[in-house]
């Protein structure tokens, strides 16, 4: 039953190709494209490094606009001189004064902070006919052709290895042609205005002292312009003058009224006036006077606030009181005068007695009306008392301001005048001389010799090449196997599929056993959900193509091994057993690897029991308590703790016992065995499996270790190959 596949021709190759073949050299450059970035790099490194080693020459520019600042000549479209009065610049001068020693040497003294040992002669070069200066200063030509003509323009220039000192070096030149520039103003404008510059502080002083007795004079009598406060003043004047006629009329309208009411009182109750009887109520008086206040108050305050100010609501709230206290003590009078009379008694309350109650509040509002508005007349006549007062004083203040006021204009008047005068002698003198304008500020030094480029040129070239050339050695002495096809030609092993590198799945917290138990004819869309199994279609290629080998008998037992560790084989076995119950088939997955075990840790699963004390409980009906379900159709048994003697465990017949049980129980059992190499325990798995199949990672496994692990394995249920990790580097 062991050697069926292998007679038929999976026999190992022994033939390794040292030579490389041209029609894979586009799958050697893309799998090799990190040597040769990296073989790249450090060409061009090694090729930037000479390139800066090599001491280059670089100049930079500066462009200056030489012209006259005088404006008493006019030029026309085509810069022809059409005044002959017009100052001629006189460009030979101009150029000698740019390349004087004395303005070098400012420029020197400048940069000795940056460089100490900069002399004169490492700017203007040395007294030498044969030797090129550094520092050149021509004038640009303006103009085509017949054209041509010198232009308003130096171009000014320096030379050296250092692209950066070039560009200090014109901007120190830079600065000492315009404080040149600036100096010769400075001399021409002190020579005329001397005059002006004295005088003008001694005028400043004097608009600050008339500004600060104005400013005084204002904070004094709280006012900015008398004048225009007296006419402000003269208009509240005659409008209180309006509304004291207005109350003084209204106030003898309610008069004729209150008149008018107690004649009625007095016709209808036969007695005396009632107003002379409620005088002689000593309360009645003591609460009109009250509402007077009152009313004299709340005048005063709706002068300054609205009518739903605090204090004005208070005063009205207060009126409305003293109203009703009013009313109650007329009450209280009519009540008594009708008591007496009953009596026969003979009071003063009698005249109260027959007088119609709405007569009488009539009365009290139209007493308090008049209240009101003698208040109203009495604080308004208060009011323009105390205008008129404030009048008699403006017209001093008035006579003050204008004594004031036309002194502080005068005297801006006067510092104005000196201003300008000071500004166009300015001008005049500022238009004698030449300007220096930098058209174009200095820059880095450029290159002047261009084999720094060639340099980096070749570097750029032979990178690649020496890549290149470092990938196809290293291709011709290394063992590694890369793709199906490989391992195909190599051992002529059936390769039972390739996997991708599968994405990292998340593990979460494995089902309940309780619910799982009750959940085996549950859906197996489970699978597809679930974050611990590895999901791909090539699983699910390679796992029929399993089943296709032994057809209609699937396997019932199957071990996935490896040359050494690392190599995916538990990915596999998870992978495999989720297709397999995708397939509605039932699973168990044994961890068999009791050296490294591994499954439980991806699966977060227990591993306090497992196979190893399994192998050692001689008992068959606790079998179930060492599985652990982490889904309907998966069942999982783990290694269990570390045993001393993995070997003996693993070749006992204990061992051979459960697997033969497992395969009555389940539909497939998948072993994760250890690795081949490095221990004697997955031959001892092997001898017990209906199938071996080897798990190689692509780009891992050396022909050797390939080579060796069928040998081993040739005279077992070896089935074939999983390529795992497979890279398809054809297409390129």
């Amino acid at each position: 039953m062991a050697n069926t596949d292998l007679n038929q021709g999976q026999l190992v190759t022994t033939s390794v190709q040292s030579a490389v073949d041209i029609r894979q050299l586009p799958t050697i450059l893309l799998r090799r494209r990190f040597l040769i970035l990296g073989v790249s790099c450090v060409v061009m490194s090694v090729a930037t490094l000479l390139a800066v080693i090599v001491k280059p020459t670089y100049q930079s520019y500066m462009q200056i606009l030489v012209n006259s600042n005088s404006d008493d000549g006019v030029r026309s479209n085509n810069n022809e001189v059409t005044d002959p009065n017009v100052q001629v610049v006189d460009y030979t001068a101009q150029m000698k004064i740019m390349l004087s020693s004395n303005l070098i040497q400012k420029a020197v003294d400048l940069l000795r902070p940056d460089y100490p040992d900069i002399t004169l002669e490492d700017i203007k070069g040395q007294k030498q006919k044969n030797k090129k200066s550094p520092f050149k200063v021509t004038q640009v030509e303006g103009g085509t052709g017949a054209n041509k003509s010198i232009s308003q323009v130096f171009e000014v220039s320096f030379q050296d290895e250092d692209p950066v000192k070039t560009q200090k070096v014109l901007q120190a030149l830079q600065k000492v042609y315009q404080d040149y520039n600036i100096e010769q103003q400075k001399q021409r404008l002190n020579k005329g205005l001397g005059f002006v510059n004295t005088r003008l502080p001694e005028m400043k002083k004097e608009v600050s002292k008339a500004e600060k007795n104005l400013e005084q004079f204002r904070k004094k009598h709280n006012l900015l312009d008398p004048e225009i406060q007296s006419k402000i003043l003269l208009e509240s004047v005659a409008d209180i003058q309006k509304q004291l006629q207005t109350t003084r009329a209204q106030l003898q309208d309610v008069q004729a009224r209150q008149d008018n009411l107690e004649q009625k009182m007095a016709s209808s109750s036969r007695n005396p006036p009632i107003s002379s009887t409620l005088s002689q109520s000593s309360r009645y008086q003591t609460l009109l006077n009250e509402i007077q206040k009152t009313e004299l108050a709340l005048t005063k305050e709706r002068l300054r606030y609205t009518d739903d100010y605090p204090t004005v609501e208070k005063l009205k709230q207060q009126r409305q009181s003293q109203l009703a206290l009013l009313r109650q003590e007329i009450g209280r009078l009519t009540d008594k005068a009708s008591a007496a009379s009953n009596k026969g008694e003979t009071l003063l309350t009698q005249n109260l007695v027959g007088v119609d109650p709405n007569l009488v509040d009539e009365l009290i509002l139209v007493q308090t009306a008049a209240l009101g508005l003698i208040a109203n007349e009495k604080s308004l006549t208060d009011s323009q008392q105390q205008l008129r007062s404030e009048l008699n004083k403006y017209p001093s203040l008035i006579a003050e301001y204008n004594r004031l006021l036309p002194k502080v204009e005068t005297s801006r008047k006067r510092l104005e005048q000196l201003l300008q005068a000071q500004q166009s002698l300015g001008l005049k003198i500022a238009q004698g001389g030449f300007d220096w304008q930098v058209l174009e500020a200095p820059a880095p030094g450029t290159y002047v010799r261009r084999h720094r480029f060639l340099i980096l040129f070749g570097g750029a070239v032979i990178g690649p090449i020496l890549g290149i050339a470092a990938a196809l050695i290293w291709e011709m002495f290394n063992n590694a196997i890369y793709s199906a096809q490989d391992v195909q030609k190599l051992t002529n092993l059936r390769v039972l599929g390739s996997v991708p590198k599968l994405p990292q799945r998340g593990v979460k917290k494995r089902f309940p056993n309780l619910s799982l138990i009750g959940q085996r004819n549950s859906d197996h869309s489970l699978v597809e959900t679930s974050p611990r199994l590895p999901i791909h279609e090539t699983l699910d290629m390679i796992y029929q193509n399993i089943q296709i080998l032994r057809y209609p008998f699937p396997f019932k037992s199957l071990m996935l091994t490896s040359a050494l560790l690392g190599e995916g084989k538990t990915t596999l076995v998870l992978g495999l057993g989720a297709s397999a119950a995708r397939m509605h088939q039932r699973v168990l997955v044994i961890d068999a690897n009791l050296q490294c075990p591994s499954l439980h840790k991806i699966l977060e699963l227990s591993n306090d029991w497992g196979l190893s004390l399994l192998l050692l409980d001689e008992t068959i009906t606790h079998v179930q308590d060492y599985i652990q379900p982490i889904h309907p159709s998966i069942d999982i048994l783990t290694a269990g703790p570390i045993p001393e003697d993995t070997a003996k465990l693993l070749s006992s017949y204990r061992m051979k016992e459960l697997l033969e049980l497992f395969e009555q129980t389940y539909d497939l059992v998948l072993i994760d065995a250890p690795p081949i190499l490095n221990t004697v325990d997955a031959r001892i798995v092997a001898s017990f499996c209906n199938g071996i199949a080897i798990v190689g990672r692509m780009g891992q496994v050396t022909q050797s270790e390939l080579t060796q692990v069928i040998q081993i394995l040739s005279r077992l249920n070896l089935i074939g190959i999983i390529a795992n990790e497979a890279k398809d580097f054809t297409k390129v």
